[in-house]
């Protein structure tokens, strides 16, 4: 089994890192933060390839997916990267910010796939996997380019998804409640049903064995999304209007 992930230095996708390779996966693992990846990579049992860079940048993906592609094609591709900062639209600095998360969480999505979607196609058989969150079902409050880059995630992979029918490829989105990684650390208000990160990419692994089309894990966040979904707008406004926020300028 070969799998790529990008966003592997740390929470899910270095979760979903450990828990491939002690599955005897070989893994192509990008990143920014090299001494992250090289100390994973290290820790890891096989023998696996870091690939540095930023998904923000489609030339530096086509090239590490042709060199990982040169031992064999990619079985699964883990479109993972992803940042979160809080935003507010009154502040001129944030369009900054909002435009660094769309690029990262939905135009480096189809910069990770793009490279690996005709060799897959070619063989007939893979697993475009893309994590997007629970944040995308309803726009939060101080986290609206978050919510935002989500939503677009969802929109995006449902529309790849009817794209490549009756290619092979199955395309796998995943919609994460609260788990415990470093971008959910720094959160002070209260996050229900927060699940580790092992557990987290063990459920993540079931779900892309599936090839389930969408999933929200944990389920009980599946729920609470269908009733946020349900909520009148004027009750949605009224309760979230006072709900805790992110940190504004923190990029994970």
């Amino acid at each position: 089994m070969r799998i790529f992930i990008t966003g592997a230095s740390s929470g899910i996708g270095e979760a979903l890192a450990r828990h491939y390779a002690a599955r005897g996966a070989t893994l192509g693992l990008a990143a920014r933060r090299g001494n992250r990846l090289d100390a994973l990579i290290a820790s890891l049992p096989g023998s696996h390839k870091p690939y540095v860079l930023d998904v923000a940048d489609a030339a530096a993906l086509r090239a590490a997916a042709g060199d990982f592609n040169d031992d064999g094609v990619a079985d699964i591709v883990i479109a993972n990267a992803g940042i979160s900062v809080g935003t507010l639209a009154r502040e001129a600095q944030d369009l900054d910010a909002l435009r660094r998360v769309l690029e990262t969480n939905v135009v480096g999505m189809a910069n990770t796939f793009q490279p690996f979607i005709d060799a897959m196609g070619a063989r007939g058989s893979g697993r475009l996997v893309g994590i997007a969150s629970v944040a995308g079902i309803r726009g939060l409050p101080g986290a609206g380019a978050y919510s935002a880059s989500k939503a677009a995630a969802i929109a995006w992979l449902e529309a790849l998804r009817g794209e490549l029918r009756g290619s092979g490829l199955r395309v796998v989105t995943i919609a994460p409640g609260y788990i415990a990684t470093p971008m959910t650390a720094v959160n002070s208000y209260p996050m229900p049903f927060l699940m580790p990160a092992d557990e987290a990419a063990w459920r993540f692994a079931r779900a892309i064995e599936r090839g389930s089309s969408y999933v929200v894990i944990p389920w009980q966040m599946g729920v609470a999304a269908k009733l946020l979904r349900l909520l009148p707008n004027l009750l949605f406004d009224a309760v979230f209007a006072r709900a805790g926020r992110k940190p504004r300028g923190l990029e994970l």
